[in-house]
């Protein structure tokens, strides 16, 4: 195809694609399906080769968000039968964190419920910073806390933070229908205060809530506008008792449309398979690694994933390696980049972050799996081809809710 051919030489370049290209991207058949995956992985292997950098999720502080964001597990007035415990210790957290990296973790994201930080909540999350660095040498870490005000994006990098996520989830129009309680451009003002900051910025986006591909198209050139350095691909979990528990608009298929999109539109960040890989993408999850160059190993922040032995043995299946604690993430140019920012991860200098070949909201705003972050928009969906409709129908037997690892007297999935 003409287009995959265009696609292809422009991400070697680096080069945005036409908005047209992306949507004709999400447009493709069935039968051009292997196409497109075959060509983002080209550019993805010109990026990040074979490697695939493994996350570990670390909910500090689940359930209880007073925020309303529909796709929510912890959302205010969330009737889904989640974890609700308060602030891990340090000491907890570092034994959440230790189970990730001894299973081939890189980098620990410390996520916690709520609208944004207090200053005390920020020192809190800097003594298990702290805490987890001193037990895991060279082991990066992303704070996921919401909302940040003036100052606390330097303090969280002062403790020793690397990287910070706060997600966009959608598009700018679209972003009033799934959250009431903040805005699109409060999001916004967060990831920018991180890049100041010098935090590496991760923001990414959760497909699956209604959203229409010029939707997802404009999310993810917003992306591309704010330069983050990851942007987590999730897809909506729906969860019984929140707004969007019918919303099953996914197929595996539209799933590897949406991350060659991704890939192409940001061809040189890490782009990350976040929450929803294992409910969605099911049985095509091998394939996605070709598209994307990260996953989260294990359990995410209310959602069982698979299990952490099967993620590994995924990877190693489909020709794929762990990407090692001491290669840098990111590509070169993007790693130098971030260095010179004053920021640690994805630079050769930081023994936490980076990379050498190619390289993570509102409390909430988050990482997949019932995280946190205002995602999706309530447009109205397309109508579901025929050859759809059956995928379409809710899968319940694929949502479990975690009931192991922080929070409770478990063993972690890692």
């Amino acid at each position: 195809m003409d287009l995959l051919n265009t696609l292809v030489e422009k991400g070697l370049r680096r080069e945005l694609p036409t908005r047209e290209e992306a949507l004709a991207v999400l447009a493709t058949s069935d039968d051009e399906l292997l196409d497109v995956v075959a060509a983002a992985g080209k550019v993805r292997r010109q990026w990040f080769g074979r490697r695939v950098k493994l996350n570990y999720l670390v909910n500090l502080k689940s359930g209880l968000c007073p925020e309303d964001c529909s796709y929510c597990s912890q959302r205010l007035g969330s009737k889904a039968e989640i974890l609700k415990y308060t602030w891990l210790k340090p000491d907890e957290a570092s034994q959440a964190a230790a189970a990730g990296v001894a299973g081939g973790a890189k980098r620990v994201c410390l996520v916690a419920s709520g609208r944004g930080p207090t200053d005390r909540d920020v020192e809190r999350v800097g003594r298990t910073i702290e805490a987890i660095k001193e037990q895991n040498e060279g082991v990066e870490v992303c704070a996921c806390l919401g909302l940040l005000s003036d100052g606390q994006a330097e303090r969280l990098r002062e403790a020793g933070a690397d990287a910070y996520n706060h997600n966009l989830n959608t598009s700018e129009a679209t972003y009033e229908g799934i959250t009431k309680t903040h805005t699109y451009a409060d999001r916004v003002d967060t990831v920018q205060k991180a890049h100041a900051a010098g935090l590496s910025a991760c923001s990414g986006l959760i497909a699956g809530m209604g959203e229409t591909d010029e939707d997802l198209v404009d999310v993810v050139y917003a992306l591309r506008e704010l330069d983050s350095d990851s942007v987590p691909v999730n897809f909506l979990i729906p969860f019984e008792g929140t707004p969007l528990a019918k919303e099953w608009n996914l197929t595996p298929q539209r799933c590897l449309r949406i991350l060659a999109m991704v890939r192409f539109v940001c061809p040189d960040v890490e782009v990350r398979i976040a929450g929803g890989r294992e409910v969605h993408l099911r049985s095509m999850q091998p394939l996605a690694l070709n598209i994307a160059n990260s996953i989260f190993l294990g359990d995410y922040l209310t959602s069982e994933g698979q299990a952490g032995q099967a993620d590994l043995d995924m990877i190693a299946d489909a020709g794929f390696e762990v990407e090692g604690a001491g290669t840098t993430t990111l590509p070169k140019h993007r790693a130098d980049a971030l260095a010179a920012a004053g920021g640690g991860c994805g630079s050769e200098a930081s023994a936490g972050c980076g990379s050498q070949a190619p390289a993570e909201g509102a409390g909430c705003g988050s990482h997949a799996g019932g995280g946190c972050g205002p995602c999706g928009g309530h447009a109205v969906p397309e109508p579901a081809e025929p050859a759809e409709a059956a995928a379409n129908q809710a899968r319940t037997d694929l949502v479990a809710v975690r009931r192991r690892g922080a929070g409770t007297d478990l063993a972690p999935n890692a």
